[in-house]
C-alpha cells in the first residue's frame, strides 16, 4: 500500500501531545533506560531470592533460566470463571509454558489480577467498585512483576478495566518487551436489538422478570466477550491500533482451531523483542506519543466507548504522555465513522470482524493519512501487518529447535500461521465502510463545554434530530430516585435528566447504563430527553443522548450541584456546548447543593467501599484519567 502523507490535524495534534509532555515523557524513558540496563534478574538476584523464584519449576526449566541464560517470561492472568470473556484463560498458562520450552524459553504465573464484570455489578453497589478497580489491576500488576526475574511479560485480559489496569502497570515496568493476549468473543447470541428491546418492555411493565432472564440469557449464553461493541470490545480494537498483540488476533473466537495457535505466536512474537536479541522493543518505548493518537483514531474511527475517555488519558500518563479532551474533540473533527456495531448499529463484533474487522479500519484510516503507520509494534512488519488477517497455514509444524527437543513437549504440536491481505470492500457495507465513503466524515465523540462544565456525548448511536435537546431538568441525586420516578410516571413532556454525586471522589463515578431502557422509554413515546451526569455510561449504551463525564463533578463544588428542578438546560452536540439558561446574576448567588447525607454514608461504607476511601479522597479529575496514583 502507498503510503499517505498524514493529515495536517492528525498530526498538530501529535506535535502538540509530544511538545507538551517532553518533559515528563523524558524523566520517563531515563528510567525505563536505567532499568533495562541492568544485569539479567536470575544473575543480578541473590542466590536465596532466584532458589525462591524458581522453586516449583522443573529441573530443565530452573537449568535454563540460571545456567542457559535462556529468556523467562512472566504471565500476568485476569483469569476467573465470573467473566465469560475470561474463562477460557484457565488453560493459557501451560500453553504458553509449552510453547515457551519449545523455543527453548520458561515462563510463569508472575500473578493474578482482579477481574470484576460490569454486567453483573450494573445498578449494584459493586459498581461503585469498578473504575478504581483499573487502578487496582494496575497495582496487581506491578505486584506480580516486582519479581524481578522477567526478560518479558504476556498480558492476559480482556474486559473494560483489565485491559487498561494491565497495560497502566505494565508502563511501570516500561523497559520489559510485553504482548497482550486476547481471548476473543463468544459466538452471536439474540441480537443485541432484541435484548434493548425487551429491557425496554421490562422498564414499562410489560415484561416479567422470567421472560427477560430468558432474552439475558440467550444473549450472554458462553464463553467469550459480550458482543456488543462496549468497552471491552474497545480495548481490542485500541491495542490492535497500538500493535500491541499479534496482528489480527482481537476477535478470533475461543473455540476456533486459530485462536491457540494465534496464543502460541504471542510467546514467539514476545520472544523476538527481549535484550539481547535484533529487535529489543521494551513497551515502554513502543506506547509514545504516536501509538497514543492511534489508539484514539481507532476509537472514534468505530465509535467506540466513552470510557476510553478517562482510561486512555490514564494510559498516556503511566507512559509519560499527556493528553486531554480537547485532543479528543480535534481528532474527532477530521476521523471518519467507519464502523457501525451496535450500539453504533445493528451488526455485533462477529459481523464485524467479518466485513473486516479491525484490520479493514486500520487500513483505511491509514489511507487517508489518520494512523502513524511508523509506530513501533510487536509485530516485526510494522504497522502493515495489522492490515492483514491471520489464517492457518497448516496442519503441519515447524520441528522444535535443538534447545528445545529435551524433554519431548507433552502437547500436539501446533499448526502453523500466515497472515493474508484483505479485499478491498468490506464484506458488508452497511458495517464497514472505506475512508472514501464513510457513515459520517466526523467521528462518534464530540467533547460539550459550558456553564455546566466540560462533558463528552457519544453521538454516533444518537439519531440526528437528538442532538440538540433543551428542555427543563428534572434534578435526581441518585441513579434510584431517578428509577423511581419513571416508575411512578412523573416525567412527562420534554426533559434533561440531571443525575448528579456520581463522580470519582463521591461514589467512584459508576456506569449508569441501568437508566437507558426507562430513559429510551420516555424518547420512544416522543418526548425529548436528554441525560446530563458526572458518571459514566456503559460502553452499550447509546440512542439517548447522555452528556457524561461533567467535570468539575458535583460533589467538589461543579456547577451540576448548583442546578434545580425546571431550569432549562440545553445540551447542543452540534455546537459543542452544554449550558444552563438562567440569568446570570442569579446564577452566581446560588449556593451548591450538599449531597444528602444518606447518600454519602451508603457510598462510603458496606460491600468493600470502605476499602476504597483512600482512592475516592485522592481521585484525579475524568478528564484527568481518574487517576489514583499521581
Amino acid at each position: 500500500m502507498s503510503m499517505t502523507p498524514l493529515h495536517p490535524r492528525f498530526a498538530q495534534v501529535t506535535a502538540r501531545i509530544r511538545e507538551r509532555s517532553a518533559s515528563e515523557r523524558a524523566a520517563y524513558l531515563a528510567r525505563l533506560d536505567r532499568l533495562a540496563a541492568r544485569t539479567r534478574g536470575s544473575d543480578r538476584l541473590g542466590c536465596a531470592n532466584i532458589a525462591h523464584a524458581v522453586a516449583a519449576l522443573p529441573s530443565a526449566d530452573k537449568l535454563r533460566i540460571v545456567a542457559e541464560r535462556s529468556p523467562h517470561l512472566g504471565i500476568v492472568t485476569a483469569y476467573n470463571d465470573m467473566l465469560s470473556a475470561h474463562q477460557p484463560y484457565e488453560t493459557y498458562p501451560s500453553l504458553i509454558r509449552d510453547e515457551a520450552r519449545r523455543q527453548g524459553a520458561t515462563a510463569q504465573v508472575a500473578g493474578g489480577v482482579p477481574a470484576m464484570c460490569d454486567g453483573i455489578t450494573q445498578g449494584e453497589p459493586g459498581m461503585e467498585l469498578s473504575l478504581f478497580s483499573r487502578d487496582t489491576i494496575a497495582m496487581s500488576t506491578a505486584v506480580a512483576l516486582s519479581h524481578d526475574v522477567f526478560d518479558a511479560a504476556l498480558l492476559l485480559g480482556v474486559c473494560d478495566k483489565i485491559v487498561p489496569g494491565l497495560l497502566i502497570g505494565a508502563l511501570h515496568f516500561g523497559h520489559l518487551p510485553c504482548v497482550f493476549v486476547p481471548a476473543g468473543p463468544m459466538s452471536t447470541g439474540l441480537s443485541n436489538a432484541e435484548k434493548a428491546r425487551a429491557r425496554e418492555l421490562a422498564a414499562q411493565g410489560r415484561v416479567d422478570r422470567a421472560a427477560l432472564l430468558a432474552v439475558e440469557g440467550a444473549a450472554y449464553h458462553g464463553p467469550g466477550t459480550c458482543t456488543f461493541y462496549g468497552t471491552a470490545n474497545s480495548n481490542q480494537m485500541l491495542l490492535e491500533a497500538m500493535g500491541l498483540h499479534v496482528p489480527g488476533t482481537a476477535f478470533v473466537h475461543p473455540h476456533d482451531g486459530l485462536r491457540e495457535v494465534l496464543t502460541r505466536e504471542a510467546v514467539r512474537h514476545v520472544l523476538g523483542l527481549v535484550r539481547g536479541g535484533s529487535r529489543f522493543l521494551p513497551i515502554g518505548r513502543l506506547v509514545d506519543e504516536r501509538a497514543i493518537v492511534n489508539a484514539m483514531a481507532a476509537l472514534l474511527a468505530t465509535g467506540g466507548s466513552t470510557n476510553h475517555l478517562i482510561h486512555w488519558v490514564a494510559v498516556a500518563r503511566a507512559a509519560g504522555l499527556v493528553i486531554d479532551w480537547n485532543d479528543f474533540a480535534e481528532l474527532s473533527d477530521v476521523v471518519p465513522l467507519l464502523a457501525r456495531v451496535y450500539p453504533n448499529g445493528a451488526a455485533d463484533v462477529n459481523e464485524f470482524q467479518a466485513a473486516g474487522g479491525p484490520g479493514f479500519v486500520l487500513r483505511e484510516l491509514a489511507r487517508g493519512g489518520l494512523l502513524h503507520t511508523d509506530a513501533a509494534t510487536v509485530a516485526p512488519r510494522g504497522m502493515s501487518a495489522y492490515f492483514e488477517v491471520p489464517v492457518l497455514e497448516s496442519e503441519a509444524a515447524q520441528p522444535p529447535t535443538a534447545a528445545a527437543a529435551q524433554p519431548a513437549p507433552a502437547m500436539p504440536m501446533p499448526a502453523s500461521l500466515s497472515w493474508t491481505v484483505l479485499p478491498e470492500a468490506p464484506g458488508d457495507d452497511t458495517v464497514l465502510r472505506r475512508a472514501d465513503r464513510p457513515f459520517s466524515p466526523t467521528g462518534g465523540l464530540r467533547l460539550l463545554t459550558g456553564n455546566l462544565g466540560r462533558a463528552v456525548i457519544k453521538v454516533s448511536a444518537v439519531p440526528a434530530d437528538r442532538h440538540v435537546v433543551e428542555a427543563p431538568a428534572r434534578v435526581f441525586d441518585s441513579q434510584e430516585s431517578l428509577q423511581g420516578a419513571c416508575a411512578r410516571g412523573e416525567l412527562e413532556g420534554d426533559v434533561v435528566v440531571v443525575v448528579r454525586f456520581q463522580g470519582p471522589r463521591a461514589n467512584g463515578m459508576p456506569e449508569l447504563h441501568k437508566l437507558t431502557p426507562p430513559l429510551a422509554v420516555l424518547q420512544g413515546r416522543g418526548q425529548r430527553v436528554a441525560l446530563v451526569t458526572d458518571g459514566r455510561m456503559s460502553g452499550a449504551s447509546g440512542k439517548v443522548p447522555a452528556a457524561i463525564h461533567v467535570v468539575p463533578e458535583a460533589l467538589t463544588g461543579g456547577p451540576l450541584a448548583r442546578v434545580r428542578d425546571g431550569d432549562t438546560v440545553r445540551v447542543d452536540a452540534v455546537a459543542g456546548t452544554l449550558h444552563v439558561l438562567v440569568d446570570p446574576a442569579q446564577w452566581a448567588l446560588r449556593e451548591p447543593a450538599g449531597r444528602p447525607a444518606p447518600l454519602a454514608e451508603e457510598a462510603a461504607h458496606g460491600l468493600g467501599r470502605d476499602l476504597f476511601a483512600g482512592m475516592r479522597r485522592n481521585v484525579r479529575s475524568a478528564e484527568e484519567g481518574a487517576v489514583t496514583w499521581l
